[in-house]
């Protein structure tokens, strides 16, 4: 039997490429997003795939979302929550509507999923994946929904793994750091990508097609005895702390 992933924020970005990764294992995906015509454009591109228009903060919406996967594909194996919001604030001037926009799809979108999705997925004894974030980790500068929301969804994981996991579910979690995307690309000057480079040890921004990777691993057998964790796929960016950069230029003079 094909197994079925079931990805939220499925048309672009990370969620695309995982989509895109799991079709290559031989999956067949459920692509979900709130953007019509974005979804559909994206899912006419592939085969092996059901779209569905959904808004993931919305319960009667994501009990829909389940159902459809079902119904056109008969199992679940893997639910993937994607999808998410980025409003970048400094934390006095961050509105209510803001934070709760973030609050909304971040945290309560991962929540509502996986409660929906739970008895598919204990019937294939699937796996569960949370995308969280670096800044659900480690603060930053305007973050103050963004990474409450994803440190929330990283307590979340080990939540519903320790509950879940007596009927044979893992849920994990994937924390990205700065990812080469559309998105990256048209908020983060140039001053921006080179203070990323200098912070991360490998020196560069991380694709989408790497995050998946870690994705697809942990919603396969291969991670068969691993529930409750988070990976940072951040190129080291979490474990190198502070000073790095000033260390790296202190290092070009002395090799000069």
């Amino acid at each position: 039997m094909q197994k079925v992933a079931v990805v939220t924020g499925g048309c672009r970005g990370i969620g695309l490429a995982t989509t895109e990764l799991f079709l290559e294992m031989g999956w067949r995906v459920v692509m979900v997003d709130r953007d019509g015509p974005e979804l559909r454009a994206a899912a006419a591109q592939l085969e092996n795939v059901l779209p569905v228009e959904a808004d993931v903060s919305i319960p009667e919406q994501v009990d829909r979302m389940v159902a459809e996967a079902l119904a056109g594909f008969g199992r679940i194996d893997a639910l993937v929550n994607n999808a998410g919001v980025a409003l970048f604030s400094r934390a006095e001037g961050t509105r209510f509507e803001d934070w709760r926009e973030v609050m909304e799809t971040n945290l309560d979108g991962v929540f509502l999923c996986t409660q929906a999705a739970a008895g598919a997925l204990a019937e294939t004894r699937g796996a569960v994946v949370n995308i969280a974030s670096i800044s659900g980790l480690r603060a930053s500068t305007l973050r103050v929904a963004y990474g409450t929301s994803k440190a929330g969804v990283i307590h979340m994981t080990k939540q519903f793994a320790v509950e879940l996991g007596e009927r044979g579910i893992r849920v994990n979690c994937v924390a990205p750091g700065p990812v080469r995307t559309k998105l990256a690309a048209a908020v983060h000057a140039p001053e921006i990508i080179s203070a990323y480079y200098d912070a991360i040890p490998l020196n560069r921004y991380g694709e989408a097609r790497e995050i998946a990777e870690a994705i697809c691993f942990l919603c396969s057998e291969k991670a068969s005895f691993i529930t409750g964790q988070t990976l940072a796929v951040d190129g080291g960016f979490d474990a190198a702390g502070v000073g790095l950069p000033a260390l790296r230029r202190d290092a070009a003079v002395a090799a000069d």
